[in-house]
């Protein structure tokens, strides 16, 4: 058993030392940061989705800032695309491939942005959200864990965890890259 955990934080260890050197990387974190806080700042929203683990992920980034993070201040303007009976309504009267593009087609606006969180970056229903706050004048941006993701040729801000393997070891790196944002979000409204 040692030897698997040993194996599981080397691996885990090593996906983050490879996910740092990308050159473009922080660049990319500070665009995604300043898209996410012109919306707050110009009275828009976030509006964050993902499926299975990157589902929670999108939940908890969306919790945080309703929430609380580390600091205390005001409630700030996100959502997570999670509702069961909006879920099972549009994937039973449309398809699965559009749970999350009618949302983003319900209640977005120009002023809000939409984070997609996808292991793959080829969801048809993650594309299709993309789709529709693109008609919409929102901006976009995607945590995915493939650089070949079709998700990235579309958004206004991609950032990849690049690995190959299982997606754990993509959603660890994301929840960190969730974390960073909300806490350089509270930083610049506070």
């Amino acid at each position: 058993m040692q030897n698997v955990f040993r194996a599981d934080f080397l691996e885990s260890q090593q996906v983050f030392e490879t996910f740092l050197s990308q050159a473009s990387l922080f660049e990319n974190l500070e665009k995604a940061a300043v898209s996410l806080i012109e919306s707050i700042r110009n009275g828009g929203k976030i509006i964050s989705c993902g499926n299975g683990g990157s589902m929670t992920d999108a939940m908890h980034f969306a919790e945080e800032l309703s929430g609380k993070y580390q600091k205390e201040r005001k409630a700030l303007p996100a959502i997570a695309i999670s509702d069961p009976s909006h879920i099972t309504c549009v994937a039973n009267d449309y398809g699965f491939e559009y749970v999350f593009s009618r949302f983003v087609e319900a209640v977005g606006s120009q002023e809000d942005t939409l984070l997609v969180i996808s292991t793959s970056g080829k969801s048809a229903n993650i594309i299709n959200a993309v789709r529709s706050a693109q008609k919409l004048g929102m901006s976009t941006v995607a945590l995915t864990g493939n650089k070949d993701a079709e998700v990235l040729k579309m958004v206004d801000v991609g950032i990849t965890v690049p690995y190959s393997g299982y997606s754990d070891r993509i959603q660890e790196v994301h929840t960190t890259i969730i974390h960073a944002l909300i806490h350089v979000i509270e930083q610049e409204l506070l």
